[in-house]
């Protein structure tokens, strides 16, 4: 088959221990999935049932990238997030057999446009120039799910320019990584490629040109990105 045009490389995320990388299929991101950053949004965490937004492939690029501060915006936000990245099909899978669908964890940003987010919301429209942003979604090399562990009350935290502005441990996850791969394979037939971005702790703020972003989760190969200037 001959296309129009060429089609670019399909983005993927190194591997610790293998020289083939991960290719991204579909990113899907669970909102407001830690309490106290529901609360500093304004909103008490709904603890009914998950809910999703989701960034293209396209916004992937790879940790210890300079990104430019993207157009449109003046307040654009880090959030730091654990990534979990599906190995296996899954469809319609019990909570109790959700983790065999995991390939592997990383960590990740999910950069936000956030004055963009905050108006389209206030008028009860979808997010997609909030979230679904160039360069947004950021991710580490994957560690894999058996060297990662059991998740339990692992460290995440961020920095910008060395200053502590996020601090958390994964057992504030108001849904767990099986509830969240259990509850989203009921509406999707999830296969291999596709990741999981589970949400940010409490902390989450601006970043101009020139700042530098770093970030960690205990047990997985940290993250960083400098904001370059807008293009």
């Amino acid at each position: 088959m001959s296309y129009l045009f060429d089609l670019p490389p399909v983005p993927s995320i190194p591997v610790l221990g293998e020289k083939a990388t991960y290719p991204i299929r579909r990113i899907f991101c669970v909102g407001r999935n830690y309490a106290a950053h529901a609360a500093e949004m304004g909103i008490a965490v709904d603890r009914e049932k998950p809910f999703y937004f989701t960034k293209s492939a396209a916004s992937a690029i790879l940790g210890g990238a300079r990104a430019p501060y993207p157009s449109g915006t003046d307040n654009y936000h880090f959030e730091m997030e654990l990534a979990l990245a599906i190995g296996a099909p899954a469809h319609q899978v019990s909570v109790a057999d959700a983790l065999s669908a995991v390939y592997g964890y990383c960590c990740a940003l999910d950069m936000t446009r956030r004055d963009l987010q905050l108006s389209e919301r206030a008028k009860q429209r979808p997010w997609d120039l909030g979230k679904d942003v160039e360069n947004s979604a950021v991710f580490a090399p994957i560690t894999k799910a058996a060297s990662f562990g059991q998740i339990a009350g692992q460290r995440i935290h961020l920095e910008v320019n060395g200053q502590t502005r996020q601090d958390a441990t994964l057992a504030e996850l108001v849904w767990s990584v099986p509830e969240i791969i259990s509850h989203l394979s009921g509406f999707y037939h999830l296969q291999p490629g596709d990741l999981i971005m589970t949400g940010t702790p409490a902390g989450v703020g601006a970043v101009l040109p020139g700042d530098v972003i770093t970030g960690g989760i205990d047990g997985l190969e940290p993250i960083s990105l400098t904001i370059g200037h807008a293009e």
